[in-house]
């Protein structure tokens, strides 16, 4: 969705409600994303800058990183930009502004990156998830498997001795 920012740098403000399908991106193999992410954005203009306040709200479908089962998530991802059309000074943008010279603005291409920066680099199927068993690959959260899993690696006994 292409946003013209025109009337918003006139004073403008309004609250927009629209989904992105994310269905195609793939993360890791996997395509997380199986339903529409709903967007709801609130623009609050004034002559030198528009402020964009904003919300994500979608589902994800992935396997967990630790036990490998399939898991899924509601997640929120909250969002603050300030859209200017110039910068007086190059080296006063540090990250908080949206330069939009053209004032058209790919609100998909924004929320999208700012969907990816909020995403936990380990996607868990709950805090606590022991994952699988090193030696035999059963899954701990359905209970302990019955391996030794203490035994230490033939190649680093010597350094036991050292504790």
């Amino acid at each position: 969705m292409t946003i013209d920012l025109r009337k918003y740098f006139l004073g403008s403000s309004e609250t927009l409600e629209y989904g992105i399908d994310l269905s195609g991106m793939e993360l890791g193999g996997v395509k997380p994303f199986c339903a529409p992410v709903k967007v709801c954005i609130e623009l609050k203009g004034s002559a030198a800058s528009v402020e964009l306040t904003g919300k994500a709200v979608y589902t994800m479908t992935m396997p967990c990183d630790r036990c490998f089962e399939v898991t899924t998530q509601e997640r929120q991802t909250d969002f603050f930009h300030v859209l200017v059309r110039e910068l007086s000074d190059e080296e006063d943008n540090d990250g908080q502004f949206v330069v939009v010279p053209d004032e058209q603005l790919d609100m998909d291409q924004l929320v999208t990156e700012d969907i990816l920066l909020d995403l936990p680099s380990k996607f868990l199927c709950s805090p606590d998830c022991k994952g699988l068993c090193p030696i035999c690959g059963k899954n701990l959260n359905q209970g302990d498997c019955g391996c030794e899993r203490d035994s230490v690696d033939p190649r680093l006994a010597i350094l036991k001795e050292l504790l």
